[in-house]
């Protein structure tokens, strides 16, 4: 695992953390790539145009399958975002739709987290989806005394839900990968 926050396609190549993943990997292998969030933001140094978005991931692919290993393309997982009738809105639908017709081109496996995550924050609905981010009081966390309004970041609930969703996409895909995924046995 060589995620890094922060981080877009193009600061993961001229960071090296790309470069490490290529120089380990091998048959059999499985690389998950999922970039979007920080490649979007026109206003940090991170941001990485369209076109140079689609170049990378395609990059990562043809490395990746170079060595063997099986690539596995993820659009960004949403912000936590809703309409004043309370539907969901997307806030990657750009970038989400060039990792999926990447995925459609280059015949590379597709999990659309983007969608998959939507749907998981409009059956809790604006209130209730709350309770998956960094939404904190004043006072209730000692590393937030002033409180957190965050509807990127997931707290433990929420980061436990969508590596589920990850998790049962493995399953739904039949990815090799999948024979590995075990359901620990609870001690009573």
């Amino acid at each position: 695992n060589r995620a890094k926050n922060g981080r877009s396609t193009s600061t993961f190549i001229t960071e090296g953390l790309w470069r490490s993943i290529y120089d380990e990997a091998g048959e059999g292998d499985h690389i998950f790539i999922q970039f979007g969030h920080n490649d979007e933001v026109p206003t940090k140094k991170s941001y990485t145009t369209e076109q140079e978005f689609q170049h990378n991931l395609v990059k990562f692919i043809k490395e990746s399958r170079n060595k063997k290993a099986m690539p596995v393309l993820l659009t960004p997982v949403s912000r936590r975002k809703f309409d004043s009738t309370g539907r969901i809105e997307g806030t990657h639908n750009v970038y989400s739709q060039i990792v999926r017709d990447v995925a459609a081109s280059e015949k590379v496996t597709l999990i659309d987290l983007d969608k998959k995550s939507q749907a998981l924050y409009q059956q809790f609905g604006p209130e209730y989806s709350k309770l998956l981010f960094l939404q904190l009081k004043p006072g209730e966390h000692p590393n937030y005394p002033e409180g957190k309004e965050d509807n990127t970041h997931f707290n433990e609930l929420g980061a436990r839900l969508v590596a589920e969703i990850v998790l049962n996409e493995i399953r739904e895909l039949k990815l090799d990968l999948s024979e590995r995924i075990v359901k620990p046995e609870l001690k009573q």
